[in-house]
């Protein structure tokens, strides 16, 4: 039986268009599934004219490769904020400059010959490449990255069009990793966006610039927009949403940020949530 989701801090009526959410930690589950009920909960939303966006440090790829149909043909926010599309027409890009991937690249593997668990993911709009070849790294990044492959050196590749460096780490990367990162490469934008990832982006992208940029284009306000996140990667998308919430499971600076708690992503907390807005719809 569903339980009902008591939010008593909610207006009693909202008019509800857009709804933003992060893929990990905060829509999927913890083994990385789809929650139960998922295309439930989106065709009540297409049935009461509310768009769906899914807004990921994945690639663009991936996300349509985990969410099928739900990410076809609608608006998608991939790869941190840097790449936006609808179907087969790009909203929105922001791609970092060629010295400071050379940076990041660099850096890391400056982390990595002293001994950090740790490798470099090139980004572009069309795939990701790595240099690191253990089937133990390259695992990990196929998860976030369909399209990956495998080359001698990043630094070999035309570097004019690279969306973001993610770099990986097996350790903790905020505490180990991040602020060197952050140092080697100072022009770029260094967010941390889960335990083992880092992103180094163009300085002025995030997920909340990507996400104006798609408001303007569906003619969508802050007060028709939810969002939910759990990790630093989100916070700026609580910039351009009233309806901003931050799962019970997330980063203390999201909790902090966010103007309301949905369940942890464990117990389906965005769907549930969801849920109770249409419900609050006039």
């Amino acid at each position: 039986m569903t339980r009902t989701l008591a939010l008593p801090d909610l207006p009693d009526t909202v008019d509800l268009r857009l709804v933003v959410t992060d893929m990990d930690g905060t829509l999927l589950a913890a083994d990385g599934a789809l929650p139960q009920g998922l295309d439930r909960t989106t065709e009540l939303m297409r049935e009461r004219g509310v768009l769906f966006v899914p807004a990921s440090g994945r690639q663009l790829h991936n996300i349509r490769d985990v969410l099928g149909p739900l990410a076809l043909d609608g608006p998608v926010i991939a790869e941190n904020g840097t790449y936006v599309v609808q179907g087969e027409e790009e909203i929105h890009s922001d791609t970092l400059d060629t010295d400071q991937v050379r940076a990041a690249v660099g850096a890391t593997r400056q982390l990595h010959e002293t001994g950090q668990d740790i490798g470099a993911v090139v980004a572009t709009k069309q795939r990701a490449c790595v240099e690191r070849r253990d089937t133990r790294f390259v695992q990990e990044c196929s998860r976030y990255y369909a399209r990956l492959e495998v080359v001698d050196d990043l630094l070999a590749l035309p570097l004019d069009d690279v969306l973001k460096v993610a770099v990986y780490s097996f350790g903790d990367i905020e505490r180990e990793a991040a602020p060197t990162l952050a140092a080697a490469a100072p022009q770029a934008q260094t967010v941390v966006s889960g335990r083992h990832w880092t992103d180094m982006m163009p300085p002025l992208a995030s997920k909340g610039r990507a996400l104006a940029a798609l408001q303007r284009r569906m003619g969508i306000s802050a007060a028709q927009t939810a969002v939910f996140g759990d990790y630093l990667n989100d916070l700026e998308l609580y910039d351009h949403a009233e309806l901003s919430f931050a799962m019970a499971n997330a980063h203390p600076q999201v909790l902090a940020r966010a103007r309301y708690t949905a369940p942890a992503n464990t117990d389906r907390g965005v769907l549930r949530t969801i849920e109770a807005l249409l419900d609050r719809m006039a």
